[in-house]
């Protein structure tokens, strides 16, 4: 991706960010926003960035699709949370954004998911028939579910406890700032990716490690205590998630354990000119924040 006049544009670009409240989606808008760029800030509850415009959206209410549409030429998709086929609501979306005047989408997909796979994999595979400019964000899975609203985060904050069916499997943990700052080159720049782009932070790891550093950085001790993928499943649907998508968890954590996502790239860096963030860092910059007043 060639990097030239403001962030990669000759003009501020006009972007709908859908999920804007979410963990990557608030880090686009912020920094799209920061650096001058139009920004569309869609959530089902509209909050919005300082000098966003912010609008309601809802995967689910096909009304709300053309005003948050109004005057974005470029989209950062987030999949509704939770939803095992996001196809069915995010393609209809997609083919109105094309006719509303969208050039460019860029999708947040996952490392575990290819093209035409289960889930956004078929949103996925659609893309690049649906628009000439595109790109497809693959990150492993993200620093922030042991850091900020998640349930591995809850279990650390009330037990000091992660329950994964990963057993000793290792992930290339990405951090979601080091992803948002990918997404905002996929969208801003001025050659398209037009591309899968899979992200990864610079190591690979266990969650026995994350366990170790979460321990050894915070000082308090956080375990790691294994679980079947059934077992993950049943306490993932008790906690109130879909059932469908409780069992495509806990099917992700087995494949993680045969290895799936031991693999460390360096994209985030070729893409946005520094490495990524390591886990213990991440960890050290969260405390760091809850600190400051």
């Amino acid at each position: 991706m060639r990097k030239g006049k403001a962030h990669g544009t000759t003009d501020h670009a006009a972007v709908l960010v859908t999920g804007s409240t979410g963990t990557t989606g608030s880090r686009v808008a912020s920094r799209l926003v920061a650096l001058g760029h139009r920004v569309s800030a869609a959530t089902r509850r509209p909050t919005a960035p300082d000098s966003a415009r912010s609008v309601r959206f809802d995967w689910h209410e096909p009304s709300t699709y053309a005003h948050a549409l109004h005057g974005a030429d470029r989209v950062y998709l987030v999949p509704p949370v939770g939803d095992p086929h996001p196809a069915a609501v995010m393609l209809p979306f997609l083919h109105e954004a094309r006719e509303a005047g969208v050039r460019r989408a860029v999708l947040l997909g996952s490392s575990a998911i290819p093209a035409g796979g289960p889930g956004v994999g078929r949103v996925q595979e659609a893309l690049p028939g649906l628009f000439e400019e595109w790109a497809v964000l693959r990150p492993s899975w993200f620093m922030q579910n042991f850091t900020g609203d998640h349930v591995h985060a809850d279990g650390i904050r009330t037990e000091g406890v992660i329950r994964t069916a990963t057993g000793t499997g290792r992930v290339g943990f990405v951090d979601a700032d080091d992803i948002a700052a990918v997404a905002v080159h996929a969208l801003t720049d001025d050659r398209p990716p037009n591309t899968d782009l899979l992200l990864t932070g610079p190591e690979a790891l266990s969650h026995d490690d994350i366990a170790d550093i979460l321990t050894g950085t915070t000082g308090r001790p956080v375990a790691h205590r294994p679980l079947s993928p059934g077992q993950l499943r049943d306490r993932l649907t008790a906690a109130g998630m879909p059932a469908e998508f409780a069992g495509m968890l806990a099917e992700l954590d087995r494949a993680i354990a045969a290895g799936a996502e031991d693999r460390v790239l360096d994209t985030v860096e070729r893409v946005t000119g520094r490495p990524a963030r390591s886990f213990r860092r991440h960890v050290e910059e969260t405390m760091r924040q809850a600190r400051t007043p």
